[in-house]
């Protein structure tokens, strides 16, 4: 009998956009992601769609993430679709955390963002999410193993 093949941990980068200057949320969000085995490349503040687009693609992440804070979210996930589009990262789980109205899920669902994690959102929901998610597609992608 093999063993199963041991898949690499998900990969996600976590990005703060635009002017925004609150991280210390998403520096628990990391921290939870870590704790949960995954790998995690954090940003830093104030970055641009562009750089996380590139960042998300030189990185060959599973998960694109964005935390904000600042209210310019919408603004900020219209210029960065076309981007992850055009760098060929339309298959990957994008999610956003943090001051998020209601009346905008709907945009970001529209935009492609799969998860939408208001401030009040549990860390383990968000792990778990992640996980059901990345693993699900991963199979999804994997040939059958024969016996």
């Amino acid at each position: 009998m093999t063993a199963a093949p041991r898949m690499r941990p998900i990969r996600v980068v976590l990005a703060k956009p635009g002017l925004d200057g609150h991280d210390q949320g998403a520096k628990v969000v990391v921290r939870a992601l870590l704790a949960a085995g995954m790998e995690v490349i954090y940003t830093g503040l104030r970055q641009t769609p562009e750089a996380v687009a590139r960042i998300a693609r030189d990185e060959d992440v599973d998960v694109i993430a964005l935390s904000s804070m600042a209210g310019s979210h919408l603004a900020f996930c219209r210029r960065l679709k076309p981007l992850l589009d055009e760098a060929g990262l339309a298959d990957k789980l994008w999610i956003i955390g943090g001051n998020l109205p209601k009346q905008d899920h709907g945009e970001l669902r529209a935009l492609g963002f799969r998860g939408i994690f208001p401030s009040s959102s549990r860390l383990d929901d968000i792990t778990a999410f992640i996980e059901r998610e990345v693993r699900g597609s991963r199979a999804a992608t994997q040939p059958e193993a024969h016996a």
